[in-house]
């Protein structure tokens, strides 16, 4: 018998891979978690039965995520990452030598549990023994309340606004993560898709805007995200994405990257015309 595995995208559309064999199956206080090992796209986890990551293109998403925030802050030392208890975005910021601590608070401990267990690929840097890397399991609002001007830089590696993390949408939201940024931080999030999720879009941009004099959208090419384009909120207090982006220290980083560079990085904020209209003040 094939095991197959099938997320809805819309009432019609939706993307199918060919499993080989289920890892783990659980509910944790908060959430459905899946771990299917599929045959193309490697392990994958699955919240509320959503793709969340794979073996084979997580590496699109946790560059992205990371690079292009880290590349324009100039000195970034303290990295706070909401979510993400995948572990992949604090792979990607303790490859920054400068960076002090980095902080994952993330609500489900069974998340962070299962994958270091199951996808050490991505977790390798939050099995306990990195010296930077500080993990919480706790809510990402009550944590922030509690670190006021703390961080340089935050990221928001969420999953859709619903359940758990339907609050880090929200402009109350965005003005506990500004009190928690440095005077000159930058909060990054995950801003779903520009073709499916418009009305999504337009209300997440809309509270980003109400709070951060500097917001911007850039994008990147997920193969199993709905549409396969996915797109990131780059808000800063200061920084600009394209006009204070160093080039010459992302030219000359000192890891190689898969999916980012410093070309990509300035063109994946120039965006498609319907994209620019979903976001239009």
């Amino acid at each position: 018998m094939e095991l197959w595995y099938t997320e809805k995208h819309s009432d019609n559309v939706g993307i199918t891979l060919k499993a080989s064999q289920s890892l783990f199956s659980g509910k944790s206080e908060y959430q459905q978690l899946d771990i299917l090992d599929t045959v193309d796209f490697g392990r994958m986890m699955l919240l509320d039965g959503l793709v969340m990551v794979t073996e084979r293109d997580e590496f699109v998403y946790h560059d992205m995520i990371v690079h292009p925030a880290l590349f324009t802050h100039p000195d970034p030392k303290q990295v706070l990452v909401i979510g993400g208890g995948d572990g992949g975005s604090i792979r990607e910021i303790v490859r920054h030598p400068g960076v002090e601590l980095a902080t994952l608070c993330e609500i489900d401990g069974l998340v962070v549990e299962k994958s270091v267990e199951l996808l050490p690929s991505m977790a390798s840097a939050i099995d306990g023994k990195h010296p930077r890397v500080k993990l919480h399991i706790d809510d990402g609002l009550a944590y922030i309340r509690d670190h006021q001007n703390s961080f340089d830089v935050i990221l928001v590696d969420s999953t859709d606004p619903i359940g758990p993390a339907e609050g880090l949408f929200e402009e109350d939201f965005y003005r506990l993560v500004h009190s928690a940024l440095k005077e000159d931080g930058i909060m990054v999030a995950q801003s779903e898709s520009p073709f499916y999720h418009a009305e999504i879009q337009k209300n997440m941009y809309r509270n980003l805007r109400a709070v951060f004099p500097i917001v911007e959208m850039y994008q990147a090419f997920i193969p199993t995200y709905p549409s396969g384009l996915w797109s990131f909120a780059f808000a800063s207090k200061r920084y600009h994405p394209v006009h204070d982006f160093d080039r010459s220290r992302a030219t000359n980083r000192t890891f190689e990257t898969r999916y980012y560079n410093e070309d990509l990085h300035l063109g994946a904020f120039m965006l498609p015309t319907f994209a620019r209209e979903n976001i239009r003040e």
